[in-house]
């Protein structure tokens, strides 16, 4: 965690899987426009793994892969979020959806797209979000 950083407290809709995210209180978030993403709503906040903390539910988590297999989409089984998941285009980081962080330690959202479409321009242009 940097000095410029908040702790971000969130979680699924039932509150069985909480976690916490250091990131800044203006958050930098992709809107990637793949099938599933563009499906369900997810609003990428990508860290590293050091920067995200499980703090409850790991055994309500529930694991979808699909296609290359790469991407851990990770699921609360009672209600069906998905709160956070290991991207493909950061294996060695999360992605937080934005949409789950608790209300208050928001400042700001700069929203960018993520072309799936061009996921390898797209993944380059994007890849020190997961570095610690």
């Amino acid at each position: 965690m940097t000095a410029a950083d908040t702790i971000h407290r969130g979680g699924c809709h039932c509150r069985r899987v909480r976690f916490e995210v250091d990131a800044p209180a203006t958050i930098e978030a992709l809107d990637c426009n793949c099938s599933i993403c563009r499906m369900t709503g997810f609003l990428h906040l990508i860290v590293p793994a050091t920067r995200f903390r499980l703090l409850t539910g790991e055994d309500a988590l529930i694991e979808y892969r699909f296609n290359t297999g790469a991407a851990r989409h990770l699921f609360c089984r009672h209600c069906g979020v998905k709160a956070f998941y290991v991207p493909r285009s950061h294996p060695d980081g999360f992605s937080v959806n934005v949409r789950c962080i608790d209300a208050g330690t928001i400042e700001d959202i700069a929203i960018s797209a993520f072309d799936d479409n061009d996921r390898d321009t797209a993944t380059a242009a994007v890849a020190h979000l997961s570095k610690a």
